[in-house]
């Protein structure tokens, strides 16, 4: 089951970006499942369902935002050496 969310921008936002308003939307989509990835509020898998992607495709979209793929932190590393 989908839901549909609708925005109201300025026309300039679509201008600015270079981008349809189709594809503004698709691209507004993957930016926001990108930065809850990096944010930690969502699994890497739940991402690439909010950005309509396959697992790959979500992980060339973490490539091109700049932003790790792995969300582990040194310590979590550490601690799962320990317990290993």
């Amino acid at each position: 089951m989908t839901k549909q969310v609708t925005l109201e921008l300025p026309s300039s936002a679509f201008s600015g970006l270079r981008r349809s308003p189709d594809e503004f939307g698709r691209e507004m989509r993957v930016a926001a499942a990108v930065k809850w990835y990096e944010l930690g509020m969502v699994s890497q898998g739940k991402a690439a369902e909010i950005a309509g992607m396959s697992r790959a495709q979500f992980h060339r979209a973490l490539i091109r935002y700049q932003v790790a793929p792995v969300q582990t932190t040194v310590e979590q590393l550490s601690e799962e050496c320990r317990r290993g």
